[in-house]
């Protein structure tokens, strides 16, 4: 059944060199042809040191060492080639499969990307896929070439003399029970050694990305002794690996020695009783050492396919997920009026622990809500729902009174501008980041962004201006400066629906009230939604919604639920101490 399994996943992965059959041929004809010429350097020296050397034939002595000599020469050169064909078949199907697993990762739901480490998704991206490449330059192809040389070997061994043949070959059952004994073992240490793999991608990954936290907090001890466990069974498992090489190889050059003495105590007594030629004693010397190369190898090479097997198998059942996200809509607006509407919607972001509990409310086209509420109250999972990040598990959500899961998902996003409190920036450019590799937005149009959104002012005495690289993750910049690029981007874009998540929270006052200013310029003629602890920034709002853990708790205009002087008068009243006058 694993057998059955591992071919299927080697078939599947061999599709990939469809479109490269002419690399994938000549790699195996080169291999084919390699395997054909080792034998015949041992016939040949045989051949020389029985006729031309024992004869005195010098001229023949010349011809036969330079054709040898050629043979050597095309030898190298076959293998050159076969190497570099391997090899590059192996590099242009991983590159394919990258590609692929990489636009299927991108399509995902966010969901999957919330459960699984990014780790895993690294892992499989670079180390499996890596691996996965060895089965080409180092595996399936070289496999079949070695059994052929091998075969060839044996052939020429019994067609030179059967009786030395036999003698040479008396250790094999030993060698073949070590090598069984090693390839199980081997495999089993495989797995775990991806796994730590894995871990280790997942440790590091996370630690470095939030690492303020860590210094913050004083947790460099802690993290170490994690860290230095989790290094501890990486080096376990490699050690387990190491070990079966360091027992394997030793029996086999053991067993090699025994075969090369039995051949020369056998092939000397041949020699002076007449029956054999001094030549065929080292034509065999010779053929052994070619026969235990591959075969010691051909145990090292099965593990490299069953590691190529195992990778195969990860990669593909990460490309099997079927967690894509729902995108069976057909309707493309060129623009939205803006009306949004949810009616009756539950979320749970795991089984029946919900997140939202019935939520209903409109938000009228080209005008401001605010969502206001605690922390937890659901106020991001609404923004979530919009996006299609997320489906609710009842109800529905309608823009200009058509369900959202009837606009073609990239239409649907493509229409919308979202800001969070989590800013991220990718390493490149400040123009980059604006832009977003959009061949529409030009660089008018992102200065212009810029100019809006009020952060042009301090892009500019940036070293480079716009062309100043923010480093991953933007570190090389304010949290304020971080915050006004991507409010930039949300306007160069040039969205119907705005969205802002917490977008000023982490900014001064000063920049606030930039970009209360940019916010107003930005939503005009346009439906917005603001989620906000400060409250001095949805002033303008048309709307305020209070949550209060998962339910709609208000609902109105802020001087409407000032009267009421309910949980947005508390909320109010925490931030500026008495209810104003006229509100």
């Amino acid at each position: 059944m694993k057998a059955g399994h591992d071919f299927k996943l080697l078939l599947r992965i061999a599709r990939y060199a469809r479109p490269y059959r002419v690399v994938f041929v000549s790699s195996i004809l080169l291999t084919l042809l390699v395997a054909a010429l080792g034998p015949l350097r041992p016939w040949l020296v045989q051949y020389i040191i029985d006729h031309p050397i024992a004869e005195g034939n010098l001229k023949s002595l010349i011809q036969f060492t330079v054709f040898l000599i050629i043979l050597q020469v095309l030898q190298a050169i076959t293998q050159y080639f076969q190497q570099y064909y391997t090899g590059l078949a192996g590099q242009l199907v991983i590159r394919d499969l990258r590609k692929q697993l990489f636009c299927k990762l991108i399509s995902f739901r966010m969901r999957f990307f919330d459960k699984t480490p990014v780790g895993i998704f690294i892992t499989r991206l670079v180390n499996d896929m890596e691996t996965i490449a060895d089965i080409f330059s180092e595996g399936l192809i070289i496999i079949i070439g070695d059994l052929i040389q091998i075969a060839l070997i044996i052939v020429f061994m019994f067609y030179m003399d059967a009786k030395l043949a036999i003698i040479s070959l008396s250790t094999l059952p030993l060698l073949m029970i070590a090598t069984n004994i090693f390839r199980r073992g081997i495999r089993s240490t495989f797995h775990e050694v991806r796994n730590a793999v894995a871990k280790l991608n997942t440790f590091v990954q996370e630690h470095i990305t939030g690492m303020s936290i860590v210094q913050i907090f004083g947790k460099e001890k802690e993290e170490k002794e994690k860290f230095e466990s989790i290094n501890r069974y990486h080096l376990k498992a490699n050690i387990r690996s190491i070990w079966y090489y360091s027992i394997f190889f030793p029996v086999v050059e053991v067993l090699s020695a025994v075969s090369i003495a039995l051949v020369v105590w056998q092939g000397t007594g041949d020699v002076l009783r007449g029956t054999a030629g001094f030549g065929t004693v080292v034509a065999f010397i010779m053929y052994i050492n070619l026969l235990f190369r591959p075969i010691r190898e051909l145990a090292d090479k099965f593990n490299t396919l069953q590691m190529g097997v195992v990778s195969t198998e990860r990669v593909f059942k990460l490309m099997d997920e079927q967690e894509e996200e729902t995108n069976t809509g057909s309707l493309k607006p060129e623009k939205f009026q803006g009306e949004i509407e949810f009616r009756n919607v539950w979320f749970a972001y795991k089984d029946d622990e919900w997140v939202l509990r019935d939520v209903s409310f409109t938000v009228s086209a080209g005008t401001t809500l605010a969502i206001v509420g605690a922390t937890g109250s659901g106020k991001t999972t609404i923004i979530s729902l919009i996006c299609r990040f997320y489906q609710p598990r009842k109800g529905e959500i309608l823009i200009d009174g058509v369900n959202i899961n009837e606009y073609e998902l990239h239409a649907l996003r493509n229409r919308l501008g979202l800001v969070l409190q989590d800013v991220f920036l990718f390493s490149g450019s400040v123009y980059d980041n604006i832009s977003l590799f959009e061949p529409y937005i030009t660089a008018e149009k992102v200065r212009e962004a810029a100019i809006v959104t009020g952060a042009h002012a301090f892009i500019e005495k940036l070293p480079g201006g716009y062309d100043f690289n923010a480093h991953e993750r933007g570190v090389l910049l304010s949290t304020g400066q971080r915050q006004l690029i991507s409010f930039a981007r949300a306007y160069a874009f040039q969205p119907d629906i705005i969205i802002l998540d917490e977008a000023t929270s982490s900014i001064d006052s000063a920049s606030e009230e930039q970009i209360i200013k940019a916010t107003q310029q930005l939503s005009a003629g346009r439906s917005a939604i603001i989620i906000a602890h400060r409250l001095s920034t949805i002033r303008n709002a048309h709307a305020v919604l209070v949550m209060e853990k998962g339910k709609v708790a208000e609902f109105g205009t802020a001087a409407e639920l000032l009267k009421k002087d309910g949980l947005f008068g508390i909320l109010y009243r925490s931030q500026f101490g008495v209810i104003a006058e006229g509100h």
